[in-house]
């Protein structure tokens, strides 16, 4: 068993697995919960990797993509939106965004793994493809690129997260650099994965790079405020006034991203109309078979009640931001789903007025799908919960944030420098006079 020695306890705010155990009830039921739901997860996925998953997989020649596509699709998305958020903070230097540093970099590894978990039920052979993709690697393939980048941008994370810990913030603002560097670089080549496709014209073109990364910033963002709602339920001490003014600049962030994502959807579907395959598509989910997916899930769950719910807590009200994040969350998974579904259900023989493929094709996700998504979700919720218990609600101790001469605002939270021989009052002061003064 690993031993942490007194100091290093106190510096990462380890306060041992015992925590768990003296949680309060609703936490262990939820980690108990969790835990049998990850547990059944694995378990069906074994029974379908040993079965064969032609036999017990939803997926088609036609639909080869399924909820397991769009699950993992789903993790590493938001476990690259929670990176890049952090990174305004701790990597540069936006003071707002620093406390919620160590709970986002965590939470991205969670989700990262999480991914890594049901990406492995839906590859034939994982373990071939490890050894191959290391042994004989096809530089041409986005795919290939796709596994390599998101390797070296977990390692960045597990570097990074390291170093928070250990409060070695020259290290982990080096790492958290590189860090969005792989993130960025896997994730548009992950949108180029669906892009590069000619023969899907749902996806064909330079859109979905762009759209991923943007989308990943406003998952990142649903995801920090959720999980910090969720840790303040956990332990109410953790929401001082300096996360009280992160939540607020992330709820701000949250909004504008939403916003910026509603344009490219009705630019999604303006610009759909011109291409004949392209349009059968977004028919189908405007106001065909699926338009319930698109309107329940993507645009009122997704979008337009949480907006609305954001803006009206001001970034203050923490229970509205929790049923908006909560409510993006779901809409999020519903958007990944219907992009996956999307670019399939139009039959590459379509155009060619082949009779066997004159109607959309449909899919259905099997109960293995399910289970497999639902167990890599529980991991990441569950490794979270238990990240937040023992690591003391990765909460940043006050010299972690304040550089030398400056301290920490009781009025605004903001970090405020004092002038040489000023006290911290005559500094605040002036600071809030000159803000005052300079207002129109």
């Amino acid at each position: 068993m690993i031993q942490i020695g007194k100091e290093t306890a106190e510096r990462w705010g380890y306060s041992g697995i015992g925590a768990l155990f003296r949680s309060h009830k609703v936490l262990l039921g939820m980690l108990v919960a969790l835990g049998l739901l990850m547990l059944g997860g694995l378990a069906v996925g074994l029974h379908g990797f040993f079965s064969g998953y032609r036999h017990v997989y939803g997926v088609t020649r036609q639909i080869p993509w399924g909820l397991l596509i769009s699950g993992y699709i789903f993790c590493v998305v938001t476990s690259t939106g929670l990176c890049l958020v952090s990174s305004i903070g701790h990597v540069f230097g936006y003071e707002p965004y620093m406390p919620i540093a160590k709970r986002a970099v965590f939470l991205s590894i969670t989700f990262m793994l999480g991914g890594f978990i049901i990406i492995f039920f839906d590859i034939e052979n994982p373990f071939r493809m490890t050894i191959y993709n290391v042994i004989s690697p096809n530089f041409t393939s986005n795919m290939w690129w796709m596994g390599t980048l998101y390797s070296l941008y977990l390692l960045a994370l597990g570097v990074e997260y390291f170093f928070l810990l250990d409060q070695n913030h020259g290290m982990s603002r080096i790492c958290g650099f590189f860090g969005v560097l792989f993130g960025v670089a896997a994730h548009s080549n992950l949108g180029a994965v669906f892009g590069m496709l000619h023969g899907r014209e749902f996806w064909y073109g330079p859109y979905m790079p762009i759209y991923f990364i943007v989308s990943a910033m406003m998952s990142g963002c649903a995801a920090i405020i959720l999980f910090t709602c969720i840790a303040w339920r956990i332990d109410h001490e953790i929401m001082n006034r300096r996360m009280e003014r992160s939540i607020k600049a992330i709820c701000q962030l949250t909004i504008m991203l939403i916003a910026v994502i509603m344009f490219f959807t009705l630019w999604k579907i303006i610009s759909g109309g011109v291409a004949p395959e392209k349009y059968l598509a977004i028919k189908a989910f405007v106001w065909g078979p699926y338009s319930l997916n698109f309107w329940a899930g993507e645009i009122l769950l997704g979008m337009v009640i949480p907006i609305i719910l954001l803006i009206r807590s001001k970034g203050i009200d923490l229970n509205k931001m929790f049923v908006a994040s909560g409510m993006m969350m779901v809409g999020i998974f519903v958007m990944r789903f219907d992009l996956v579904l999307a670019g399939q259900i139009v039959p590459v023989f379509h155009s060619l007025h082949v009779d066997e493929y004159s109607e959309l094709l449909k899919y259905t996700p099997s109960f293995h799908e399910i289970a497999i998504v639902a167990a890599g979700l529980a991991f990441a919720s569950a490794a979270f919960l238990v990240g937040e218990r023992i690591l003391n609600g990765h909460q940043f101790q006050k010299h972690e944030i304040v550089p030398a001469g400056a301290y920490i605002c009781p009025g605004c939270g903001g970090i405020h420098y004092k002038k040489e021989g000023e006290s911290e009052e005559d500094a605040e002061r002036r600071h809030h006079r000159i803000r005052k003064t300079e207002r129109p």
